[in-house]
C-alpha cells in the first residue's frame, strides 16, 4: 500500500505539472513557449523610443530614407555626447526577440516583435545602445525601459538609431540601402498609430 501512494505521488509530481496544452510560437526566427491558455499581448498604440513623452528633448538627426538611411537617428538636443546614458523605451507592446552586441558598426541591438492583430505584426530594432536592460523572450509593455543611448564605445557620437520593420525577421542589414523594401518609416508610423 505504501509503495502505492509514493508511485501516485511521483506519477502526479512528473506529469500533473507540466502545461496540459503546449503550442509554440515562432517570434522572428526564434521560438518562444506559451501555454495555450495565454493570449498573445498586441500593440495598445506607438510613441517615440526617446523622451517620453513625443521625443521631447530630441530630434530626429538622420531621417528614413535621408542617404539611403534605413532607420532615423535620434539624438539629444543638446548634442555631442549628452544623451550618453539616456533611457530607450520600447515603441509598442511587444516581445523581445533580440538583444545582444553584435559588435562591428551596431553594437548592442535590441529587436522587438509587434503583435498588431492576429495575422499582422512588425518589428522595431534599437542599435548603437550602451547598456540593455532585456534579454530575449521579456514581454514589455509601451513605455518600458529597454536600454539607453550609446555611442558604440566611441564609435560615434551617442545617439539611438530606431528601424522600424514591416517585414518580421529581415537580416539586420548595414543601415543604409535604396532598397527600403519591408521597412517603415517610423516617425509617420508612430504619428499615424498613436493611442
Amino acid at each position: 500500500m505504501k509503495n502505492i501512494i509514493v508511485m501516485s505521488v511521483l506519477f502526479f509530481l512528473i506529469h500533473g505539472c507540466k502545461p496540459k496544452n503546449e503550442n509554440t510560437i515562432n517570434v522572428a526566427a526564434n521560438s518562444i513557449k506559451i501555454n495555450q491558455q495565454d493570449t498573445i499581448n498586441k500593440v495598445n498604440g506607438f510613441d517615440f523610443p526617446v523622451g517620453k513623452p513625443d521625443a521631447k528633448g530630441y530630434y530626429n538627426a538622420q531621417k528614413f530614407t535621408k542617404n539611403n538611411h534605413l532607420g532615423e537617428d535620434w539624438n539629444g538636443a543638446k548634442g555631442g555626447n549628452t544623451d550618453l546614458g539616456d533611457t530607450i523605451y520600447t515603441i509598442a507592446n511587444g516581445y523581445v526577440t533580440f538583444a545582444k552586441d553584435l559588435g562591428e558598426g551596431w553594437g548592442n541591438v535590441i529587436r522587438i516583435k509587434h503583435y498588431l492583430n492576429d495575422d499582422t505584426q512588425i518589428e522595431s530594432l534599437y542599435a548603437h545602445c550602451d547598456s540593455i536592460y532585456v534579454t530575449k523572450g521579456d514581454y514589455v509593455t509601451k513605455g518600458y525601459r529597454i536600454g539607453t543611448i550609446g555611442n558604440n564605445n566611441g564609435q560615434y557620437l551617442a545617439h539611438l538609431h530606431l528601424e522600424l520593420r514591416g517585414q518580421v525577421g529581415l537580416p539586420i542589414g548595414g543601415g543604409y540601402s535604396n532598397n527600403t523594401h519591408g521597412y517603415l518609416n517610423p516617425t509617420e508610423y508612430i504619428k499615424n498609430n498613436r493611442k
